[in-house]
């Protein structure tokens, strides 16, 4: 009988995903709810041949190099992949595989919610009530912000970018956006306007999303000088990466009144501490990095990284590969 490819699976993922990992190769399952520490990840990376983790471990040169050449492929539990060194897994002609795609539209839908709860007030609403305030209809209290007929800022057309236009169509928003590649045909569809610059976005819109992947040009994209930039009524969105958003910056503007409100699904750092200042302001809205917390998404997801770890430890191509210039070579050693 030939003998199982070695991987290190670095947490519990869908059972759906899982099983398929464990009936191809010899699997390793992190146990814990927490993900391994850096000692425990580079100990159980030795001489496997595949790595399948979440966005919360840092695989690195040294885990890579601690694996050793057995190491064919990284299979990442997440669309983005800002927690592996791209550089160097392809240097060491590693392939690296993600899962894009699957979570678009369960991401646009919880963007969207939280725009809708942040126009709304809804997160100052529920603790209107826990708090024993709500003793009478009140004209004036809890004032929010339509929705139609305001318009929503998109920074990044890509995927994600796009499904959140089509939502805030339905609901009868004007649409802009700004794309770094400069590709005004991504708002045909959606009957949105390219901005030229960043900065023309923030000047206009009043809700503004963040739909970018985490890069040396897209972190603190949202500083102190941006929230100048926008209106004091904007309502802030951020879905993407947490360290895009400046928070000490975020913080003063919404303490001062730069911005009006804030919604985060991702947070700098990641997770909050209960004590954060973030966490006592009450126009700031954030939930638990949830934006493709769904059953049907999740499992897709650890279908999708299954897949291509094991394509990768049986030496084929993954469906999803972030660094296709490695594989050449890949092959060649295979």
């Amino acid at each position: 009988m030939m003998q199982k490819p070695k991987v290190f699976v670095t947490r519990m993922i869908p059972e759906e995903g899982l099983t398929k990992v464990i009936d191809i190769c010899d699997a390793c399952i992190w146990p814990e709810e927490f993900p391994p520490d850096r000692a425990s990840l580079i100990e159980h990376s030795r001489d496997v041949a595949g790595i399948l983790c979440l966005i919360t471990d840092i695989i690195d040169a040294g885990v890579m190099d601690a694996a050793g050449p057995s190491l064919k492929i990284i299979s990442n539990y997440a669309v983005g992949f800002d927690n592996i060194d791209i550089k160097a897994a392809t240097d060491r002609d590693i392939l690296v595989g993600n899962t894009p795609g699957v979570l678009t539209g369960s991401t646009a839908d919880l963007a969207f919610t939280l725009l809708a709860a942040a126009a709304r007030r809804i997160g100052e609403g529920i603790d209107y009530i826990r708090a024993g305030h709500w003793h009478t209809f009140k004209p004036r209290a809890l004032l929010g912000r339509d929705i139609h007929g305001a318009t929503l800022g998109i920074i990044g057309m890509g995927r994600i970018g796009i499904e959140m236009a089509r939502r805030a169509a339905g609901f009868g928003m004007n649409i802009i956006y700004y794309d770094h590649r400069m590709r005004p045909e991504r708002g045909t569809d959606v009957d949105a306007r390219m901005c030229t610059s960043v900065d023309e976005l923030l000047e206009t819109a009043d809700f503004i999303t963040l739909h970018v992947p985490l890069t040396p040009d897209t972190k603190h994209l949202i500083d102190v000088a941006a929230f100048k930039k926008m209106k004091k009524t904007a309502v802030l969105i951020n879905t993407s990466r947490g360290p895009i958003v400046e928070s000490d910056a975020l913080y003063e503007a919404l303490h001062s009144g730069d911005i009006a409100y804030a919604a985060l699904d991702v947070t700098d750092p990641e997770p909050l501490p209960a004590d954060h200042k973030l966490l006592g302001l009450p126009n700031c809205l954030i939930v638990p990095h949830i934006g493709s917390a769904t059953v049907m998404t999740r499992n897709r997801m650890a279908v999708m990284a299954a897949e291509n770890l094991i394509a990768g430890v049986s030496g084929r191509m993954p469906d999803h590969l972030v660094n296709p210039e490695v594989l050449p070579y890949h092959h060649e050693k295979s």
